[in-house]
C-alpha cells in the first residue's frame, strides 16, 4: 500500500465506518421507535450508508436526543409496579423479580445489611412495615 492509500483509509474510510456504526447503535437504543421502524431504518442505513445516515439524523427528533442524554434515574419507568392486592402476573412482575434478585445479590455480597434488604424488599412488594 502506498502512503496515499493508507492516508485515505485512515482519514476518510475509518471515520465513515465509525459514524455508520454509531448511527446503527443510536437507532437500536431508541425506545420511541417500533421494531418495524428500526428494521426499516437499519435497512436504509446499511444499503445507503451516507444518504441513510444523513436522512436519519435530519429526521431524528430533538426530544429523543434529550431523552437519551437524561440520566436513567430521572426517566419514567416503562412498566408499572404491580399492586399488592393483585397476585396475578403483570408486566411489572418480572421487573420486581429482577429487582429482588439484585437486592438479594447485594445482601449476599454484604453490601446491604439484612435490615436494609428487608426494608427495600417490603418497599418493592408494597408491604407496610408495622
Amino acid at each position: 500500500m502506498t502512503f496515499w492509500q493508507v492516508f485515505l483509509m485512515l482519514m476518510i474510510f475509518v471515520p465513515l465506518i465509525m459514524l455508520w456504526v454509531f448511527t446503527l447503535v443510536d437507532l437500536f437504543q431508541r425506545a420511541d421507535l417500533s421494531g418495524t421502524a428500526k428494521a426499516l431504518w437499519a435497512v436504509a442505513i446499511v444499503l445507503l450508508p451516507l444518504i441513510g445516515m444523513l436522512i436519519y439524523f435530519i429526521l431524528r427528533d430533538s426530544e429523543t436526543t434529550a431523552y437519551a442524554e437524561s440520566p436513567v434515574e430521572s426517566r419514567p419507568s416503562p412498566t408499572a409496579t404491580p399492586s399488592s392486592e393483585s397476585e396475578d402476573w403483570s408486566p411489572g412482575a418480572a421487573d420486581v423479580a429482577d429487582q429482588l434478585e439484585r437486592l438479594a445479590d447485594l445482601r449476599d455480597r454484604s453490601i446491604l445489611t439484612d435490615d436494609e434488604f428487608q426494608r427495600e424488599k417490603d418497599k418493592l412488594l408494597g408491604i407496610d412495615p408495622a
